[in-house]
């Protein structure tokens, strides 16, 4: 039977089961009424994997025509006609008399000393290898996710960013008495632009024997270990050199009590948290910024209900929360010491980082000509800086002694 005929007796019993159903109308069947259901449906299931086999039977035979078709063609291609010598010995020969640039020689193999050194490189040249790279993790800085504001330039010529730094007072003023001047006082912020730079150098040979993404690789580390160092001085940075951290410039919120080794309590934290005023503590930026270990600290932290101030967060990618506000980790705030200052709080949207133009990872096949070396350069340029420091951020300092 062909498969046009299972189709057209296919197509019958499923309008005849349609029929059925219309017929009974969903009330309770008779023993004979089940028994034509029952017949039906397992006509319905036979004719179906008939179907299926005989769709499979002739995608068979498609197939093996096609395949006889192509052997058939092939069988009449011509002859290829004979090519020009290309032996190691008839090319060397035409290297030197100027016919042709270059010659590969695939003798005796020799292989720069880059690869064979296993930590350098060689770890990544198949010997029998798994072509998968096991990139580790590491931590990175979290600042930008918590909510700093990025400015991105086409330049990098020193950007003064004008600020206020105290408002005029009013004054209640008699009948006909003169009204007193204040005035507000301006100041300016200043966010240059340091050059951040790696250079790499790997040998032609493990780029081309390398069975993973050796160069993704090197891509990837370039700039995460950029990023790393940037993120590092956006925290802590001195500002002489580097961008000033957040952390360093910071206003002093708390200070802890004596004798706690710098450690902070509930009230510690209930405390940074109303010393911002509320325009910063209430903006859509106002987070927590801490690290790993302080944020176990505070989960470990009961009320005078013996319940946990912690409040984990029931979606994913939603950071958890302390007294309603996000908590940021990063791995470049201070740890809980003596006059560290161990947990910020504040408008985080006052901290700005300034990008010139974006990441940049160059390549050179000529700059170690010489030694067959591909030098990569990766260059960052940015700065970093808290611009409003009359007490939009502040910070947890632990005790001094």
């Amino acid at each position: 039977m062909s498969t046009k005929e299972l189709y057209e007796q296919y197509r019958c019993a499923v309008e005849e089961l349609r029929s059925f159903n219309e017929t009974v109308g969903g009330r309770e069947l008779t023993a004979e009424e089940t028994a034509t259901e029952q017949r039906v449906n397992n006509s319905i299931s036979e004719l179906h994997t008939k179907i299926t086999q005989a769709v499979e039977t002739e995608e068979r035979a498609r197939d093996l025509t096609d395949i006889d078709r192509r052997m058939t063609a092939l069988a009449t291609i011509p002859a290829v006609p004979a090519v020009a010598d290309k032996s190691e010995e008839a090319q060397l020969r035409r290297f030197l008399n100027g016919e042709i640039r270059s010659v590969v020689v695939t003798g005796p193999e020799r292989r720069d000393l880059l690869k064979g050194t296993t930590t350098a490189g060689g770890f990544a040249v198949p010997t029998g290898f798994y072509d998968r790279l096991m990139d580790h993790l590491i931590e990175v800085s979290s600042i930008l996710d918590a909510g700093a504001t990025v400015l991105r330039t086409t330049s990098g010529e020193t950007m003064q960013i004008p600020k206020t730094t105290a408002y005029g007072a009013a004054a209640i003023v008699a009948e006909g008495a003169a009204i007193p001047e204040s005035d507000p006082t301006f100041g300016q912020a200043s966010l240059g632009a340091y050059k951040y730079g790696r250079m790499v150098q790997i040998s032609n040979e493990l780029i081309d024997d390398s069975a993973v993404d050796i160069l993704g690789l090197i891509a990837r580390d370039c700039g995460r270990s950029i990023g790393n160092l940037f993120g590092a001085h956006t925290i802590t940075g001195t500002g002489t050199g580097q961008p000033t951290g957040i952390a360093v410039s910071a206003t002093t919120g708390v200070t802890g009590g004596a004798g706690v080794a710098g450690a902070f309590t509930a009230d510690n934290l209930i405390d940074l948290y109303y010393s911002v005023i509320a325009p910063y503590r209430n903006s859509p930026a106002a987070a927590w910024l801490m690290r790993d270990a302080s944020i176990a600290s505070i989960r470990k932290i009961k009320d005078t209900t013996n319940q946990y101030i912690w409040q984990p967060s029931m979606a994913l990618g939603v950071p958890e929360t302390l007294l309603g506000k996000p908590i940021y980790t990063d791995p470049n705030m201070p740890a809980v010491a003596l006059s560290a200052r161990s947990v910020l709080f504040g408008d985080i949207s006052t901290y700005y980082v300034r990008v010139v133009n974006e990441l940049r990872f160059e390549r050179s096949d000529d700059f170690a000509f010489a030694n067959d070396l591909v030098t990569f350069r990766c260059l960052f340029r940015a700065d970093g800086l808290l611009v409003d420091q009359t007490g939009a951020v502040k910070a947890f300092v632990g005790n001094a002694a």
